[in-house]
């Protein structure tokens, strides 16, 4: 093991013993450099004559670029975008999405996090975590209806092995029965599991009610005090998009930080969706977890630890993206564009409710529950989704996505209201041409 590794990994048992029996073998072996990166820094800051440390290339004192390059950046200088980020992140931007946390969820107001480490979007966010945090054969929980991005990530890349429960029970609302079932069971014969969480949910489009939240938060931490430790991941790629007054408003790892030394909270969480800026690939990685004495120590640790695994893969998130959110951040119509751009998204999701009333599509299909993010999911009756899924693309141009053998996702986020009944009566008609077999 690097000296480096074993120095974090000291820090970390140190702080916190548990968190070091959480990591991968991955996770413990890594480290970030003192090589390159460190003593340009060094240089960035001394040397005062000349500075030839530094992989870019420079011209008159400026960073060189192409000005047809530069003439499509406007208001970013060359220096702000075209030069390499940390594989931190850019630490205003760290900042900044550290400071706005308590404010989107104010159980954090009263907890030390970590500062959040940048990276290239979510799904990437996803990716590092299960670097750190997962070995093969190790358990993660999540419900059967699920991303299926997850399967990629976490089973073919890393080994793991997915418990499933049911999501939703029969009478609507989150299966709170079945989950807490699944994670004593996985408790009994593992001394870690992992468990995902995703609020708003892709692809259903729901997010627990306060109650659920706060049964979720005691069943993880009565497992905890037991003496299995608890990675507790949380994926909010949809955060903020909460419609419904009785779905809870804030992260649940908001929830999770602080209760027990063998809980961990990480939260998984970008501008993606929360700025509308699915290109630009920016998203974050936080650390919550009680330690003895100061936490910074520790949470530098696992900073560096994923910064070094973001340095082994793609050295850094894109700078010009950091800078343009670090950008719309900071600027005072910012959260004006996001209330209205969540406002038109909200109308959208009741203009679907209000058309799903109506009784005639009864006999086709069961709607499952959702009251937030981009997608709802309907269970079609007696009929094989991606028959269906072919028949309306085929036949009347529509476009769905079908998962597993009854279930169809509709992504209502990407539909003006007044296209949403027009949407759902062509796959009234599909639904009855594959019934009279017509296809």
């Amino acid at each position: 093991m690097n000296p480096l590794a074993k120095e974090l990994n000291q820090v970390i048992e140190k702080g916190n013993p548990h968190v070091l029996e959480m990591l991968s073998g991955m996770g413990k072996n890594l480290y970030f450099p003192r090589g390159i990166l460190s003593q340009s820094a060094e240089a960035g800051a001394k040397a005062f004559k000349l500075n030839a440390t530094i992989g870019i290339a420079t011209e008159a004192g400026h960073t060189m670029h192409f000005p047809s390059v530069m003439d499509m950046i406007c208001g970013i200088k060359p220096e702000e975008s075209l030069t390499y980020a940390p594989s931190f992140g850019l630490l205003a931007l760290r900042k900044a999405w550290q400071k706005a946390m308590p404010g989107k969820n104010p159980s954090l107001s009263n907890n030390i996090v970590s500062l959040p480490v940048v990276t290239c979007g979510i799904t990437h966010a996803i990716s590092v975590f299960s670097d750190l945090w997962i070995d093969p054969a190790d358990v993660v929980l999540l419900p059967h209806m699920m991303w299926d991005n997850y399967d990629l990530t976490l089973v073919l890349r890393r080994g793991a092995k997915i418990s499933e429960y049911s999501l939703f029970t029969e009478t609507g609302g989150f299966d709170l029965q079945a989950f807490e079932d699944k994670v004593r069971q996985e408790a009994r014969t593992h001394p870690k599991i992992i468990v995902l969480l995703n609020f708003p949910h892709n692809p259903t489009g729901y997010t627990v009610t306060e109650e659920e939240g706060d049964s979720i938060v005691d069943i993880l931490k009565d497992v905890a005090s037991k003496g299995t430790n608890v990675v507790a991941a949380v994926d909010d790629a949809y955060f903020g998009l909460f419609y419904e007054p009785d779905s809870i408003k804030e992260s649940l790892f908001a929830r999770l930080c602080g209760l027990h030394p063998r809980l961990l909270a990480i939260k998984l969480d970008g501008a993606t969706k929360e700025y509308f800026v699915w290109g630009l690939r920016v998203g974050f990685i936080t650390y919550g977890i009680p330690c003895t004495g100061d936490p910074r120590p520790v949470y530098e640790a696992l900073e560096k630890k994923t910064a070094g695994n973001i340095r082994a893969t793609i050295s850094n998130a894109s700078h010009l993206s950091q800078s343009m959110v670090l950008k719309s951040m900071q600027d005072t119509r910012s959260l004006a564009e996001q209330e209205e751009k969540f406002e038109v998204l909200k109308r959208r999701a009741n203009r679907v409710r209000e058309v799903l009333a109506d009784p005639k599509y009864q006999d086709a299909w069961d709607v499952y529950p959702f009251n937030s993010g981009y997608f709802m999911c309907i269970r079609l009756k007696a009929l094989d989704a991606e028959t269906v899924r072919l028949h309306l693309l085929e036949t009347y141009g529509v476009g769905l996505i079908s998962m597993g053998k009854t279930d169809l996702r509709i992504a209502f986020s990407c539909l003006e209201e007044k296209e949403i009944p027009e949407l759902f009566d062509r796959l009234l008609q599909a639904v009855d041409d594959v019934r009279a077999g017509g296809v």
